[in-house]
């Protein structure tokens, strides 16, 4: 199915939910996908994860109820918020009052509408890759967990990406360890879960697993490789966006499950010619 359709389907889903309870099996049924899928797709084609798109509906369609008399305890339960006071700290997070003076006039409010999907005409700019068959490897390496939360995973996996880098000793044991293909340390986005997904800084090895270090593998794959020139993280970002919102509805893939991996070249990573690829586990299409 036509990824804009799917994604307008999740969304359907989701505005029909949004004054009670949503279930992200529902939505990611709509969308003709897993979770993390859904979760990965929309982050990257909308800048934004699912749950921050159903915050940010939710506190707009509250501050709707809020000008029209409603009281705001009640508008605060039927949009899933425990208390008074939980749904005034969000509310104003977002808005930058309080929901008692919502409906004051001259009250400046932010509004998000529902967001649509349509097919725009892309692919000027050419996208360079190449189709790949890897035998099983382990990693091995550091796991962190990161929420998607207010888009937490793309602000702070890089921040731990500088601090890997400034640790010599952690960097020196990585570099030794990594005997097998891809070469050099990768980054690997791994076990999605609905609310954020496990991220690896690691190293394709055969050896045992280090004490202090994890591990995590990775079955045989075809992947669809992708070149990214420029600095990080920016550079990167822009691909897995191209990916999923150019390269996938026109491709003939889907998405594997399996990890998707980060391969990163020597150099300045600040360059403006610095060399990265995206290595996406795919299959053919029925």
């Amino acid at each position: 199915m036509d990824l804009t359709i799917c994604l307008n389907n999740a969304v359907d889903v989701i505005e029909a939910g949004l004054s009670e309870e949503i279930d992200m099996k529902d939505v990611a049924r709509a969308a003709c996908m897993s979770i993390s899928q859904l979760q990965r797709i929309f982050g990257f084609v909308c800048g934004i994860p699912v749950s921050e798109y159903i915050r940010r509906r939710r506190l707009t369609l509250a501050a709707f109820d809020l000008i029209a008399g409603a009281k705001v305890l009640d508008v605060a339960l039927k949009y899933g918020y425990g208390s008074a006071d939980a749904f005034g700290r969000a509310f104003q997070a977002l808005h930058g009052l309080k929901p008692s003076r919502a409906k004051l006039i001259g009250a400046k409010l932010t509004a998000y509408p529902r967001i649509a999907f349509a097919l725009t005409l892309k692919g000027v700019i050419s996208m360079n890759y190449r189709i790949e068959e890897k035998k099983a490897f382990t990693a091995i390496g550091v796991k962190r967990f990161f929420t998607f939360e207010n888009g937490d995973n793309f602000k702070q996996i890089p921040k731990m990406w500088e601090e890997i880098q400034k640790n010599a000793e952690l960097s020196k044991k990585l570099i030794e360890l990594n005997d097998v293909e891809p070469a050099g340390v990768i980054g690997l986005c791994a076990d999605m879960y609905d609310n954020g997904m496990d991220y690896w800084v690691a190293v394709a090895s055969t050896a045992a697993r280090p004490e202090g270090l994890d591990s995590i593998d990775v079955s045989a794959c075809t992947f669809a490789v992708f070149e990214a020139r420029g600095s990080l993280p920016g550079s990167i970002q822009d691909v897995f966006k191209r990916i999923y919102s150019e390269w996938f509805p026109s491709s003939g893939y889907e998405h594997a499950i399996a990890p998707e991996i980060e391969w990163y070249s020597d150099g300045d990573m600040n360059a403006d010619d610095y060399l990265c690829e995206a290595w996406i586990p795919v299959v053919k299409k029925p």
